[in-house]
């Protein structure tokens, strides 16, 4: 069905075009290499016969594929990210093809001693005899998300080439900056125009997911006073102790080395210290809105611990919401969900149906009006020098995305 040197043709020219994306930039897209492959998935959309083809000024690739049905049938969409984490480089991936993996390391590099071994990351072993790939070991593989962005591409291809397969009309959409919060910050959900959409961002096959964390982002300053060592008594503030004792306040095993399923979390992921100032950068994560509420609310209320024990305001919060579980904007239209599911099934896959301990684009657009559940891209390790993906686990994914379509169809309006 699915042409699989053809995918993983162009997955290889898609993890090769550098699209790292940068928190500290204040344009859409936050970087100018994303520019590169946001061209060439309009040029390759424009190429395959899609219409409505579209690139905006913020780099959002939007196009159609028409329906092949004279009924009406709801609109479906279907969205991936082209940007990559700044968590790990994605600079010069040089990819690597394992064909028929034998369940053992994977000498990803010699020279580094960079080993991908089923001893720790145990997933691999349910990919014995399979096509893996991975990169050298010095960068991510950036198949978060161009896994996605592959296999929706493939999917059009096919339905293109196979008119006999039955569907409505179907709208994709590729988008920058989701890895650093803003994927879905300037996408048009008028223009998308679909009733709901499918990111296609997951990890393992398999994967369902319409619950995901809400979350916030938390900056905690702390102001001290810089003095000569040599006189320093009575007078010193070293704010870094102040910050250690924050730290310290909070529950050292909400963390995300201690949790899982749907336990919430804070997560310090950066320190700029010195005596004069420390800045102390959080994530605080939760499903359940309640908790989220509370942790935010002690992470201000240990602040202000702290300063009526200085005597003195030298420790301040800043929190911001970044986005919230989309259960509650899925649930009553759950039968899109129902339809991914049949689909998989259908497809003799295991729906792995499980809340999200992180976020995507789909979050963000289940609260701007576009509905948006969770679809397995295929790739595990994601952000890091052990990303991997099966190529038969993308072959499968294309394989849901039409039958998604096919099945739309089927029920009508």
């Amino acid at each position: 069905m699915i042409d699989k040197d053809a995918l993983l043709k162009r997955f290889i020219s898609y993890v090769t075009t550098y699209t790292e994306s940068d928190p500290a930039s204040d344009t859409t897209p936050s970087t100018e290499c994303q520019w590169d492959l946001a061209r060439q998935l309009r040029d390759e959309l424009e190429a395959m016969g899609m219409t409505e083809v579209t690139i905006d000024e913020n780099a959002y690739v939007m196009a159609t594929l028409p329906s092949n049905v004279d009924y009406e049938v709801p609109v479906i969409g279907f969205v991936a990210h082209f940007d990559t984490t700044p968590d790990f480089t994605g600079k010069d991936v040089k990819p690597q093809i394992w064909e028929n993996y034998d369940g053992g390391d994977l000498m990803l590099n010699k020279e580094q001693n960079i080993v991908l071994s089923p001893d720790y990351f145990e997933d691999l072993k349910q990919y014995k005899g399979q096509t893996i790939v991975t990169t050298d070991g010095t960068t991510l593989l950036g198949a978060d998300d161009k896994a996605g962005i592959t296999e929706i591409m493939e999917a059009m291809q096919y339905l293109l080439a196979n008119p006999q397969v039955k569907h409505g009309k179907i709208r994709v959409g590729f988008t920058p900056d989701e890895e650093i919060g803003r994927g879905a910050h300037k996408f048009d959900v008028d223009k998308f125009g679909a009733a709901w959409a499918y990111t296609m961002d997951g990890s393992q096959i398999g994967e369902l997911e319409y619950e995901n964390f809400n979350a916030a982002g938390a900056v905690v300053t702390i102001e001290g006073k810089i003095v000569h060592p040599g006189y320093a008594k009575g007078k010193m503030v070293n704010s870094m102790y102040i910050a250690t004792d924050y730290i310290n306040s909070l529950p050292r095993l909400e963390t995300p080395e201690h949790t899982s399923d749907r336990e919430g979390f804070f997560h310090l992921h950066n320190i700029e210290g010195s005596v004069d100032s420390t800045k102390l950068e959080y994530i605080i994560r939760d499903h359940d809105k309640g908790h989220f509420e509370a942790r935010k609310a002690m992470m201000v209320q240990l602040a202000g611990e702290l300063n009526a024990q200085l005597e003195k305001e030298l420790v301040t919060v800043e929190v911001k919401d970044q986005y919230f579980n989309m259960r509650e904007k899925v649930e009553p239209v759950m039968h899109i969900v129902d339809i991914a599911e049949e689909a998989m099934k259908a497809l003799d896959i295991e729906p792995l149906i499980k809340p999200i301990r992180g976020g995507t684009d789909g979050s963000q657009l289940s609260f701007m009006g576009l509905p948006c559940p969770n679809i397995f891209a295929g790739g595990h390790n994601f952000h890091g020098r052990y990303e991997y993906v099966p190529v038969e686990s993308m072959m499968k994914a294309v394989e849901v995305i039409v039958k998604i379509a096919e099945l739309t169809a089927q029920k009508k309006a």
